[in-house]
C-alpha cells in the first residue's frame, strides 16, 4: 500500500469562469511543484484537453486522469474519473450530444481555448460548457460506469453546484460510494447532518487558477507501483468504487 498525493477536481483554460493560463503544461507544472503525484482534469462538460494535459502530466511525472465535472439537468455538479484517456474522451462526446446549446460570452466567461500538446490554441468551444445537460443525475452513475468510470458528487460542501445545496441531501439509496468536499475538515460534521453511509470522502481544489492548487497535503492509500501509470489509475478508480 502506498499514498499517493492527489487533486481529482482541476480545470483548463477550457473551462469558462477560468483562467487562460491553466494551460496543460502550466497545470501539470503547478502540480509537481505541489508534490502532486495524481491529477484529474475535470473540465466542465467537456475533456477535450485531457490528451494534452496527459503528454504534460507524464513529463512531469505525474499519473493523468481523464475527467469531467459534468452538470446534470438538475444543475448538480458531479466529478467524473475514467480508466484511460479514450473512455474519457468517448463519454466526453457522449456528453457533447446532450448539451443544451447556448453561445458563450467570453466577455463574460473567459475564452474556451482547446489546447495541443505543444500548449498552442487548436481551437476554441464556441458554446458555455458550464450551464447544465440533459442527463439527469439518477442517469449519471450508469452512463459513466458504461465507459468504465466512475461519477460521485462533486463539493457537496458548497452552495453552487452541490447536491446537498440542490436536494437538501443525498438521494435515498444513493449510487455512489464517494462524495467530495471541498474542505475535507467537515466530513465528521457531514457525516453527522447528512445521508453520507458508506460513501469515502475525498476531496479537490476544483482549481480554476494555477495559483489554486493544493500542495499535496492529501493522499489516498492505493495498492499500486508508482511507475505503473495505468495501476495507479486502477487502484484509484477501484478505491473510489469500494466505498467504506
Amino acid at each position: 500500500m502506498t499514498d499517493f498525493t492527489y487533486d481529482l477536481h482541476l480545470h483548463s483554460c477550457l473551462s469558462p469562469c477560468g483562467d487562460g493560463e491553466s494551460t496543460p503544461h502550466s497545470l501539470a507544472g503547478m502540480g509537481k511543484l505541489c508534490g502532486l503525484q495524481i491529477m484529474a482534469l475535470t473540465d466542465h462538460n467537456t475533456t477535450r484537453n485531457c490528451p494534452a494535459f496527459f503528454e504534460a502530466a507524464r513529463e512531469m511525472g505525474i499519473v493523468p486522469v481523464a475527467g469531467m465535472e459534468l452538470t446534470t439537468a438538475e444543475d448538480i455538479h458531479l466529478v467524473c474519473l475514467f480508466p484511460t484517456l479514450e473512455a474519457g474522451m468517448a463519454f466526453g462526446r457522449e456528453v457533447d450530444s446532450r448539451r443544451v446549446r447556448i453561445p458563450n460570452r467570453p466577455d463574460i466567461f473567459g475564452a474556451q481555448t482547446v489546447m495541443n500538446e505543444r500548449d498552442e490554441i487548436v481551437d476554441t468551444e464556441d458554446d458555455l460548457l458550464i450551464n447544465a445537460t440533459t442527463i439527469p443525475v439518477e442517469e449519471a452513475d450508469g452512463l459513466c460506469a458504461y465507459y468504465g468510470g466512475v461519477c460521485y458528487p462533486a463539493h457537496i460542501d458548497r452552495e453552487s453546484g452541490g447536491i446537498i445545496a440542490v436536494l437538501g441531501d443525498l438521494p435515498p439509496d444513493p449510487p455512489f460510494t464517494c462524495v467530495e468536499l471541498h474542505d475535507l475538515d467537515r466530513e465528521t460534521d457531514y457525516r453527522a447532518r447528512y445521508a453520507l453511509g458508506r460513501c469515502v470522502a475525498v476531496t479537490g481544489s476544483d482549481a480554476h487558477y494555477l495559483w489554486d492548487i493544493r500542495d499535496g497535503a492529501h493522499t489516498l492509500p492505493l495498492e499500486a507501483d508508482p511507475a505503473d501509470e495505468q495501476g495507479v489509475r486502477d487502484a484509484l478508480l477501484a478505491y473510489l468504487r469500494k466505498g467504506l
